[in-house]
């Protein structure tokens, strides 16, 4: 066994300790954490060329052929368009709405001008109750003609005269171009109510009252109580000028009365205490 003095094991022990030392040096600095590289910003990398939206390519305006129209007399060439109402227009229609003629004093009755007609010589009755002591025979009043003449007394005539030009105007307007006659189918005569027997004397008998069954219109065609009063067209003439009769006249009665008067208005001028009779 090999001998080492003093100094060969100091010499031994120092190099021992130099190789521990490196070695343990070298462990604690590889166990320590490197500190972290400085950040540097770099740039977002460019989208690659395919993922960029491409413009739509300039496309020129798609041309639509042009059609042909060929007219037709069905076909208009431009829109029609309402045309402004000229001025005057409103009373031009007024105008030419008919009315109630006015008359002079030639062949007048019972003080009013549009009543025509002449006066008669009492009227005796045949039985108690019937006749009239001033009778006129009246031939057309407001312009309009009766079918025949009608015999009756004054307060009747300018009832009806009132009606005519207050109920029958107004009421029939411009259908048929107007009114023209009146058709009359009764006036006096000395009877009883609806020619009953036993019955009361009728209006008729008195020269109060006058039955009516149409309205002649200046084209021909004639508003008839018969077979108007329930047509959509004639009804709603004859209805208001019905209502226009209650008041100049005490009895009004129409087809929705009773049976006798299906066919025609009966008009009197009889007067209640409760005022008109109207039906």
């Amino acid at each position: 066994m090999m001998r080492f003095g003093w100094d060969g094991f100091v010499w031994h022990l120092g190099a021992l300790a130099v190789v521990a030392f490196g070695f343990f040096g070298s462990a604690e600095a590889s166990s320590r954490p490197q500190p972290r590289p400085e950040a540097q910003e770099t740039p977002p990398a460019a989208a690659p060329a395919a993922q960029r939206p491409v413009a739509r390519p300039a496309t020129a305006p798609k041309t639509v052929p042009e059609v042909s129209v060929v007219p037709t007399r069905l076909a208009v060439t431009h829109s029609l368009r309402p045309m402004a109402r000229p001025k005057g227009f409103t009373r031009k229609i007024a105008s030419s709405t008919p009315k109630p003629a006015t008359s002079g004093r030639r062949g007048r009755i019972c003080g009013v001008n549009e009543i025509k007609g002449q006066a008669i010589s009492p009227i005796p009755g045949k039985i108690s109750g019937c006749g009239i002591s001033s009778p006129v025979r009246v031939t057309e009043v407001s312009g309009i003609k009766l079918s025949q003449s009608a015999v009756m007394d004054c307060t009747t005539a300018k009832a009806l005269n009132k009606w005519v030009r207050d109920g029958v105007f107004p009421a029939v307007g411009r259908m048929g171009g107007g009114p023209t006659s009146l058709r009359v189918v009764a006036h006096y005569a000395c009877r009883t109510r609806n020619n009953r027997r036993g019955a009361k004397i009728s209006e008729h008998g008195k020269g109060r009252a006058i039955d009516i069954a149409g309205i002649r219109l200046k084209n021909g065609s004639e508003l008839s109580v018969l077979r108007g009063w329930r047509d959509p067209a004639q009804g709603k003439a004859l209805k208001k000028m019905h209502k226009a009769a209650c008041g100049p006249f005490g009895t009004v009665l129409g087809p929705n009365a009773d049976k006798y008067h299906q066919d025609h208005f009966h008009f009197d001028t009889a007067r209640y205490r409760s005022g008109s009779y109207c039906r």
